[in-house]
């Protein structure tokens, strides 16, 4: 396990230490080879170690011993604002204020207060694929789309290589990218650049049913009724409700 020194400076940002609008405070510790800052709707890979302004470290990537990957729009401020101003290969020490980072009251159990210290190493950043286009057939099922008998209609947009369908009891692993009716993206796969997996009854129905039909290689729409995703008045928060569209590509069965 790697050794983590405290920051001599952790108590406060030195002088030399540049401080944003916002109140962030950085220095960089060494130059990066990189010339391209990432955006909030990047994904960064990054080395990093955390400490309260007492010297107390409350996380560390480093001590792990594995770098972290995340979307840089689902951190604390500080670290959104933060490493949009670094460059691939550059390590920065920042001085995040509690309003930034968890509060000065953290409402998440175990979350440091008040004022935090990272040092962030910036090893890659991957920026987000386009997001597809909306189909021009999401408001309804076209005339040459197979109903089935839940309710469940379906059209192949490019066939398979492979000849196994999934059973309910498998493991696949997808693309997908799945809108409302009124054209409104809620979810896709394909724009975070990473493939998921997932035991196929564990989803909604609608995905049940439908990737069976399916085999490797092969993208199909699905238009699944709201009695076969979330429902009408959907009990998950956040849960979109009636009739979804999905594109899935299905790249293997598990």
């Amino acid at each position: 396990m790697q050794a983590i020194e405290v920051p001599a400076d952790v108590a406060a940002a030195p002088s030399d230490a540049i401080t944003t609008p916002s109140g962030l405070a950085y220095k960089v510790l060494s130059a990066g080879s990189g010339q391209d800052h990432p955006s909030a709707d990047s994904t960064v890979e990054v080395h990093y170690s955390g400490w309260t302004t007492d010297g107390k470290m409350f996380d560390s990537s480093v001590k792990r011993g594995e770098k972290i990957s995340f979307p840089l729009k689902g951190v604390i401020a500080g670290w959104t604002e933060g490493v949009q101003l670094m460059v691939v290969g550059e390590k920065t020490r920042f001085w995040i204020p509690g309003n930034l980072a968890y509060g000065e009251t953290p409402q998440r159990p175990g979350a440091p207060a008040g004022t935090l210290v990272f040092d962030i190493e910036l090893f890659a950043v991957k920026e987000p694929a386009a997001a597809p286009e909306v189909p021009v057939d999401v408001a309804k099922a076209p005339g040459d789309a197979t109903t089935t008998d839940s309710g469940l209609a379906y059209k192949v947009l490019r066939p398979g290589t492979g000849a196994v369908h999934p059973a309910a009891s498998n493991k696949v692993e997808v693309h997908y990218s799945g809108w409302t009716t009124d054209g409104k993206m809620f979810d896709s796969s394909v724009v975070r650049g990473d493939t998921i997996s997932f035991p196929l009854n564990g989803v909604i129905k609608g995905w049940t049913e439908g990737v069976q039909l399916m085999v490797v290689g092969e993208k199909t729409r699905f238009w699944i009724p709201g009695d076969l995703a979330y429902g009408e008045t959907p009990r998950r928060p956040g849960a979109p409700a009636g009739t979804l569209v999905f594109d899935i590509e299905l790249f293997e069965i598990q």
